[in-house]
């Protein structure tokens, strides 16, 4: 039987994947492939965690650049990544997943509040813990809040979902057809290049903490999986040099 490679994961989901191709809202299908890929690596006893983006309803700089305030705005990002949490924990429970929403902005009416040590009790019990709301903090993304609470729970890897690339490129794909794939990529590679794996404070957070970052493609079936039992797909951000 295939052994996975990883114990303990953080799973960040951006906000856009899990609207499909109309790039706004929620496709039921869409999440509930996600589901599946997420069920199949905890039959392998892996313990999951999931960092889920609000972009696909609000974006808080998005919002700021047409003149509301920036901190309001973040705020109604934050509230946007519970609504994509919540539709999450539907779908994994509908697939025979337990599971639990964590807020760091309080609601205990449909969310536990973010507390590090009852996070960690639940993925040893099995269920899929899902950090809702960033960090609780305007100004910080939720690529930070996935670097943090990697380093909180002490997870081996941090699984960057994309849903329209399949690793990090020297220049964009979509436009220009020459673009190179980078297997492997350092830390002070992405920092120094500008690359946009993560905004720099997720980046430096992850170099700190010696939390590696796997970046692939979410839409091809499976791609969860294989990540989990070790096959190199995608790109790998490290640190050292590479």
């Amino acid at each position: 039987m295939l052994q996975p490679k990883y114990k303990r994961v953080v799973l960040k989901l951006s906000g856009e994947a899990l609207a499909g191709g109309s790039g706004y809202g929620i496709d039921a299908a869409v999440i509930n492939s996600i589901a599946f890929q997420i069920k199949e690596i905890v039959e392998f006893n892996t313990q999951v965690a999931v960092v889920v983006g609000g972009g696909n309803i609000w974006r808080g700089v998005s919002g700021s650049s047409q003149g509301m305030d920036r901190a309001t705005a973040d705020y109604m990002g934050m509230l946007a990544t519970v609504l994509n949490a919540l539709a999450l924990q539907d779908a994994l429970e509908k697939a025979g997943v337990n599971t639990r929403v964590q807020t760091s902005i309080e609601m205990r009416q449909v969310a536990e509040p973010y507390i590090r040590r009852r996070a960690i009790r639940h993925l040893e019990k099995g269920r899929v813990v899902i950090f809702a709301a960033g960090t609780g903090n305007p100004y910080f993304s939720t690529d930070t809040t996935a670097a943090l609470r990697a380093a909180e729970i002490e997870a081996e890897v941090i699984l960057m979902a994309k849903n329209q690339v399949d690793g990090v490129y020297d220049a964009d794909p979509k436009v220009d057809p020459n673009a190179s794939k980078f297997e492997t990529l350092s830390f002070l590679d992405v920092l120094n290049r500008g690359l946009g794996v993560m905004d720099s404070t997720a980046i430096s957070l992850c170099m700190d903490n010696n939390i590696p970052i796997i970046v692939f493609n979410i839409n091809e079936e499976g791609n969860i999986k294989r990540v989990i039992i070790g096959e190199e797909i995608g790109t790998t951000v490290k640190g050292g040099s590479v």
